[in-house]
This record gives structure tokens, sequence and C-alpha cells, in this order.
């Protein structure tokens, strides 16, 4: 089982930025992809970023460019450093995780986090 826990969202101007973190424990072959979603109001729930066991990585393409996603040494905490937000970046974030078998991360998540909240205002 793999718990996953969320923070470091916040609101903050257009142009500015922010770093969420994702805590993660338990079983570590259930995490050796993780990634960062995203869902505003109205709208479908997206994939922002994923990182694999061996660190290769994947942007969406509204936020490449910006946004970068990584992880500690330990493989314990999962890092989004967000820069020039703009008010369409505004949704609750969700950290998630699922089994890396080597070549690369799928698009299905198994494990999600609680989430946390990003507004950027104009």
């Amino acid at each position: 089982q793999v718990h996953l826990v969320e923070s470091g969202g916040g609101s903050v101007q257009a142009g500015g930025s922010l770093r969420l973190s994702c805590a993660a424990s338990g079983d570590r072959y259930s995490r050796g992809c993780m990634g960062w979603f995203r869902q505003a109001p109205g709208k479908e729930r997206e994939e922002v970023a994923a990182i694999s066991r061996n660190g290769r990585t994947r942007y969406a393409d509204s936020v490449k460019g910006r946004f970068g996603i990584s992880q500690d040494s330990a493989k314990d905490t999962l890092y989004l450093q967000m820069t020039s937000l703009k008010p369409e970046d505004t949704a609750m974030y969700f950290c998630a995780s699922a089994v890396d078998l080597g070549w690369g991360c799928p698009r299905n998540f198994g494990y999600w986090g609680q989430g946390t909240q990003v507004t950027v205002s104009s």
C-alpha cells in the first residue's frame, strides 16, 4: 500500500511561483512512477507531469517549460516546481503513484493523495 500527502498549495499572483510537495510512504514497487495531476471545476482531470524510476520525465504541453517535476534522492518526496503561473493553472493538484515495469510510466495511476488547491489570480 502507498500513502501520499500533498502540501504547498496556496494563492499567488499571475507570474509567480509555487513548489508543491508530496510525501510518499509504503511499498516502493508501487511508487516507481510518480505524477502530478490537476482538475479545475467543470474540466476533465489532466496529467501535468510524471517521473519514472530512472528519472525520465514527461509534461503536458500546457506546462512544458514552466513546471519541473523532481524527487529527492531517497524517492520519498516528490516535488512540482511551478513558475510563470497563469490563471488557467488554477486547479486542485493531486499526487499519484504507479508501478514502473522498466519502460516508463503508465497513463493509469493507482494511488492518489487528497490534493492541494492552487489558485492563481490576475
